[in-house]
C-alpha cells in the first residue's frame, strides 16, 4: 500500500487505486497524510476542506467522509500495513509508517543524496527522489489556504532537488545534463531567478553562451512585464560572469555546489524539532528575503544614523514608525541592504499587511516562511502558531539575523516573531507608536517625518533627472510645498510628470495649488495618498475615526481638546481620548501640550469625510465662547462687548483662564486660527458670528495695535452690516478708527469715528458711545485739535459716569489727561490722572491701564519740574509694562525716561522694547 501526495492525492494497493470519490475527500485525506500519526483537530479538517465560510453543518459533513474513507481502507486491508484511521477526542489520527508515504520518502532521499561524497551517488537518489512526483502535489483537492500553502512548500522543495540534481551533475562535469534539466523547470517556472541564474551558468559551462545571455534579456523582460522588478542580485551576477565568458572549473564548481547546499547538519541540541514529518537539513548560509533595493531614495542620514544607533546592543528592537507614505519601508530596506554584511545569519523579511486591503497573513503563515527559509522541511513545521514560534527563536539563537518585520498593526502581532538570538535584531515599522511594545519588549522607537524642502526636491530629479528640475527650481520647490515633504506623494507627483515629459513643473504646481483637486492628482492606479490614508482611518475605533472626520471641518490650523470637542459634538475627555489614538496613528501632530495640527493632505483627506451639518457653526460658537472668557480674564470686570446670537451652540465645556496671563497667552497662540474661523464664517456667510469673533479679540488688539488689524477689522464691519446690528457697527467702526489712528492715518480713521458715537447714541449703547467719542478725540488730536479732543473726551467721561461705567471713565480721563499734556497743561494733565487712578480697583484694574496712568502722572510731574517723582514713576511704569510684556506701554513710558536721560542701559530697554513692538508690524 502506498499513500501519494506528489501529484495527484491517491492510495494505490496491489489491486490498484482506491476510489477516494470527491474533492473534499481527497482533501480530508491529504490533511491527515500531511500529519501523520498526530491527531488533527476538526478545526483544522474544516479549513483544509472549505476555502470560504463553512456550512453549518461542516462537521457532520466530515464525519461523513471520515467514515467513508475508513470503510474504503477496511475494504483495502490497510491493518495489515499498519494503517488505522482512529477518533481522539475532537480529532482525527491516521496512523501509519511513514514509510508508505511518498513525501516521506522524497525527503529522506533528499536528505541522503546531499550527503553524498560521490557526485554520482547524489545523482542517482535525486533521480529517484524525483521520480516519486507524478504531477503537482496535492492535485484533486480543494483550494483551500492550507492545503495550498502545503502544495507550495512541496513544489519548493521538489524545485529545490533540481537545483541539487544539476549541480551535482556540474560536479561530475555533465554540463549539458545539468542545462537540460535546468530548462525544463526554468521554462515552467520563468520568475524564479534562482532556477534561472543556475541554468546560465551551466549553459555557460556546456559552451553555449549565447543561449545564456539570451535566457538572461527573456527572464529580465518577464520581471520587468510581471513584477515590475529589475534582476536581483544572484541573476545579475550570473548575468555578470556569463557576459565576461569566464568559464568554471570543476573544483570551483564543487565548491559552488557544497555552498549553496551544503550537506546536512543537525539541529542545535536545544531546538524541539517535531516528529510528524521526515527530517530536512537545515541551511547554515545566508538567507535573504528582503525586497529588492527601493530606487530614488534619497537623504534620510539622520534616520539611517539613529536606526544604526538603536539596533546596537544586545538582541534590540527597533520601531520605526510615522505616517502613511514618508517612506518607513524604503528606509528601513535601504539600510538592511547597506547593512547586510553585518547579518551573516540571515535576512528575514515579512510584510505583516497590518494597513492593506488584503488581509494580514497569520502568524502561523509568517512563521512558516521564516522555517523554510531557515531550512527547516514543510512537514517538520509544528502546526500550531506556538511551536512554530518556539521553533523559530530556537533556530535563531545561534544565528545572527536581521528580521524586518514591516507594516505592523499592533504589538500583539510582533511579540511571537522576536527571534530568540542575542545576537538578533529585529526592525519593526508601523504607522503606530506601538507603545505596547516599547513596554514590553524595550523597543527603541526611531521616528521617521516629512522630507525637507532640499530632500524633497532631490527625490523628483531622482525620477525626473536633474536637467528637468534645476530648469524650474522654484516649482519644483512648490512642488515639495504642496507635497508636504511627503515621499509618498511626491513620488506620485513625479510619476505624472515622468508620464507627460511636455508637462512643465509649474503647471504641475498650478494643478496641485487647487485643493478640491490635489488628492485626485496625488493618486494613481491603487496607489496614491488617499489611498494610503484611507487605510489608516479604516482601521481606528469608531470613536478616533467620528473625531478624525470632524477635524477636517476645522477652519484653523491647530486644536486642543475644547475644540476637537466642540468639532465632533464630544467632551474634552473623550475628545482627548481620541486624539491620543489619532497621535499614535500618526494622523495628528502634536505640537505642543494639549496642541495638536494636521498634516496639510491629511487635513485635505479629512475634508472630504462625512460628518454633521451643523460642525462648522458648532466650533464657530465654541470659538466666540472661549474668546469671550479669554476677554473676561483678561479685563475682569468690564462688561461683554456683544450678546450670544439666538441660535448660538453651547459647547459642553469651555476652556478656564487663570488669569491675565493665560488668556493673553491664549490670544497669542490662537490669532491665526482665531482669523481663519472668521474668515471661515465670512465665507459660508454666518455674518454674526463673523463679527463676534473679530470684535471678541479686543483685548488683544489693545496690547498689540500695530499687529495689522486693519483688514480684520474691515471684514468685521462688512459682517455687522450685512447682519444689519448697528450696536455692532458702532463698536467696530470706533474699534477701527482708534487701530488706523495708531497706525498714522488719522483721516481715514475720521470718517468710522464721526460715524460710531451716532450710531451708539441710536442705539441705547452709553459705554459704546463714550468709548467712540474717545478714540475720535485720539483722531482729532493726531489732526491737530487738542482743545477739541480734549472736549471730546470730557464728554466721554460724564457719560460713563452717568452710566456707572468706572472703566470707561478711566479711559476717558487717561485720554484727557494726555491732550492736556499734549497743549502743556501740566497741573491738569496730573490732576486728571490722579482722579482717574481714583476709579482703580485693583481686581479689575488692568496692567495697560496702571502703566498708561503711571506714565501720564510722571510726564506731567516733568513738566512741572518735579524730575525726581517724575523719574520714579516713569520708571515703576517702565518695570511694569516689561515685566508682563507689554511694549507700547514700555515704549511710552522709556520714551519719556529718555527725554531727561542720556542712560546707555536706559536706551538699550527702550530699544529693546521698540524692536519687539515694530517687529510684529
Amino acid at each position: 500500500m502506498e499513500f501519494r501526495l506528489l501529484g495527484a492525492v491517491s492510495v494505490a494497493t496491489e489491486v490498484g487505486e482506491l476510489a477516494l470519490g470527491p474533492a473534499k475527500r481527497r482533501s480530508l485525506l491529504a490533511a491527515l497524510l500531511l500529519r501523520p500519526n498526530h491527531p488533527v483537530p476538526v478545526d483544522h479538517l474544516t479549513a483544509a476542506l472549505w476555502d470560504h465560510e463553512p456550512p453549518a453543518r461542516a462537521r457532520s459533513v466530515i464525519q461523513g467522509h471520515v467514515s467513508r474513507l475508513r470503510a474504503l481502507l477496511a475494504g483495502a486491508d490497510a491493518k495489515m500495513f499498519g494503517v488505522e484511521l482512529v477518533t481522539q477526542g475532537t480529532a482525527y489520527v491516521l496512523r501509519m509508517p511513514e514509510t508508505l508515504l511518498d513525501a516521506h520518502r522524497f525527503e529522506e532521499l533528499v536528505t541522503l543524496a546531499r550527503g553524498q561524497r560521490a557526485p554520482a551517488d547524489a545523482v542517482a537518489m535525486y533521480q529517484e527522489a524525483l521520480s516519486l512526483w507524478q504531477g503537482p502535489a496535492l492535485t484533486g483537492t480543494c483550494p483551500s489556504q492550507p492545503l495550498q500553502a502545503a502544495a507550495h512548500a512541496l513544489e519548493e522543495l521538489r524545485l529545490t532537488s533540481v537545483e541539487l540534481l544539476a549541480a551535482a551533475y556540474t560536479r561530475m562535469g555533465e554540463h549539458a545534463r545539468a542545462a537540460a534539466v535546468l530548462r525544463a523547470e526554468a521554462g515552467t517556472h520563468p520568475l524564479r531567478e534562482s532556477l534561472s541564474a543556475t541554468l546560465m551558468k551551466a549553459l555557460q559551462r556546456a559552451g553555449r553562451r549565447s543561449e545564456a545571455l539570451d535566457w538572461f534579456h527573456r527572464t529580465r523582460r518577464l520581471l520587468s512585464d510581471e513584477l515590475g522588478v529589475d534582476p536581483g542580485r544572484e541573476l545579475a551576477d550570473a548575468y555578470a560572469v556569463v557576459l565576461r565568458g569566464e568559464e568554471d572549473d570543476a573544483a570551483q564548481a564543487q565548491d559552488h555546489a557544497h555552498a549553496q547546499y551544503p550537506a546536512p547538519v543537525p539541529p542545535p541540541a536545544s531546538a524541539p524539532l517535531p516528529t510528524q514529518g521526515p527530517s530536512a537539513a537545515l541551511h547554515p548560509g545566508t538567507v535573504d528575503l528582503l525586497p529588492r533595493i527601493p530606487r530614488g531614495f534619497h537623504g534620510r542620514s539622520g534616520e539611517l544614523t539613529a536606526l544604526s544607533r538603536a539596533a546596537a546592543g544586545e538582541a534590540p528592537v527597533c520601531l520605526v514608525t510615522g505616517p502613511a507614505g514618508v517612506g518607513k519601508t524604503a528606509l528601513v530596506v535601504h539600510w538592511a541592504h547597506r547593512n547586510r554584511d553585518r547579518f551573516p545569519g540571515g535576512l528575514l523579511y515579512a510584510d505583516l499587511r497590518g494597513f492593506s486591503d488584503t488581509g494580514e497573513p497569520t502568524l502561523l503563515e509568517v512563521l512558516r516562511e521564516f522555517l523554510l527559509a531557515l531550512g527547516v522541511g514543510p512537514l517538520r513545521i509544528p502546526e500550531s502558531a506556538g511551536g512554530a514560534s518556539a521553533l523559530f527563536r530556537s533556530l535563531a539563537a545561534g544565528r545572527q539575523l536581521l528580521v524586518v518585520l514591516d507594516n505592523v498593526r499592533g504589538s500583539g502581532q510582533v511579540r511571537e516573531l522576536l527571534p530568540g538570538g542575542s545576537r538578533c535584531v529585529t526592525v519593526v515599522t508601523s504607522r503606530y507608536r506601538l507603545r505596547g511594545l516599547i513596554a514590553s519588549d524595550a523597543a527603541r522607537p526611531v521616528p521617521v517625518d516629512v522630507l525637507e524642502p532640499e530632500d524633497s526636491t532631490a527625490l523628483l530629479a531622482a525620477v525626473l533627472g536633474k536637467e528637468r528640475v534645476l530648469a524650474e527650481t522654484v516649482a519644483a520647490r512648490r512642488l515639495a510645498e504642496l507635497c508636504g515633504g511627503l515621499p509618498l506623494a511626491l513620488r506620485v507627483t513625479a510619476a505624472r510628470l515622468a508620464d507627460q515629459p511636455t508637462w512643465s513643473l509649474s503647471a504641475m504646481s498650478a494643478e496641485l495649488s487647487d485643493e478640491s483637486r490635489r488628492l485626485n492628482l496625488l493618486d494613481v492606479e491603487d496607489t496614491g495618498v488617499r489611498a494610503a490614508l484611507r487605510l489608516t482611518v479604516r482601521r481606528l475605533p469608531e470613536d478616533a475615526a467620528h473625531h478624525f472626520a470632524h477635524l477636517g471641518r476645522h477652519p484653523g490650523t491647530h486644536f486642543d481638546r475644547y475644540t476637537a470637542a466642540a468639532l465632533a459634538g464630544t467632551d474634552p475627555v473623550t475628545a482627548e481620548a481620541a486624539l491620543e489614538r489619532l497621535t499614535a496613528a500618526h494622523l495628528v501632530i502634536r505640537t505642543a501640550p494639549d496642541r495638536w495640527t494636521l498634516h496639510d493632505l491629511v487635513r485635505l483627506y479629512a475634508r472630504g469625510l462625512d460628518t454633521a451639518p451643523d460642525t462648522l457653526v458648532r466650533v464657530l460658537d465654541h470659538s466666540v465662547a472661549t474668546a469671550l472668557a479669554a476677554a473676561d480674564a483678561a479685563e475682569p470686570g468690564d462688561e461683554s462687548c456683544f450678546a450670544l446670537p439666538s441660535d448660538f451652540h453651547p459647547p459642553r465645556a469651555v476652556r478656564e483662564f487663570a488669569d491675565r496671563d493665560q488668556a493673553m497667552a491664549w490670544y497669542a497662540s490662537e490669532r491665526e486660527d482665531l482669523t481663519l474661523a472668521a474668515a471661515a464664517a465670512h465665507a459660508a456667510g454666518l455674518h454674526s458670528r463673523t463679527w463676534r469673533l473679530v470684535l471678541a479679540m479686543w483685548p488683544q488688539m489693545v496690547w498689540r495695535v500695530l499687529d495689522g488689524w486693519t483688514p480684520l477689522l474691515r471684514t468685521a464691519l462688512e459682517a455687522a452690516r450685512a447682519d444689519v446690528d448697528p450696536r455692532a457697527q458702532s463698536r467696530i467702526l470706533a474699534l477701527l478708527g482708534w487701530v488706523l489712528t495708531e497706525e498714522g492715518r488719522p483721516h481715514e480713521a475720521l470718517v468710522h469715528l464721526e460715524a460710531a458715537p451716532v450710531l451708539a447714541a441710536r442705539t441705547g449703547d452709553t459705554r459704546g458711545e463714550a468709548t467712540a467719542l474717545v478714540n475720535l478725540s485720539l483722531a482729532r488730536a493726531a489732526l491737530g485739535s487738542p482743545e477739541e479732543a480734549a472736549e471730546g473726551c470730557a464728554r466721554a467721561a460724564r457719560l460713563a459716569r452717568g452710566a456707572g461705567d468706572r472703566h470707561t471713565e478711566r479711559l476717558a480721563l487717561y485720554h484727557l489727561a494726555r491732550h492736556q499734556l499734549d497743549s502743556g497743561e501740566w497741573q491738569s494733565a496730573l490732576e486728571t490722572s490722579i482722579a482717574a487712578h481714583a476709579l482703580d480697583d485693583p481686581s479689575d484694574t488692568s496692567t495697560a491701564s496702571r502703566v498708561l496712568l503711571l506714565t501720564v502722572a510722571g510726564e506731567a510731574l516733568l513738566g512741572m519740574g518735579d524730575e525726581t517723582e517724575g523719574v520714579r514713576r516713569l520708571e515703576e511704569a517702565a518695570r511694569e509694562a516689561e515685566s508682563c510684556g507689554y511694549d507700547d506701554g514700555a515704549v511710552r513710558a522709556l520714551g519719556a525716561l529718555l527725554r531727561v536721560s542720556a542712560d546707555v542701559a536706559l536706551q538699550a530697554r527702550y530699544d529693546t522694547a521698540m524692536v519687539r513692538l515694530t517687529s510684529r508690524t
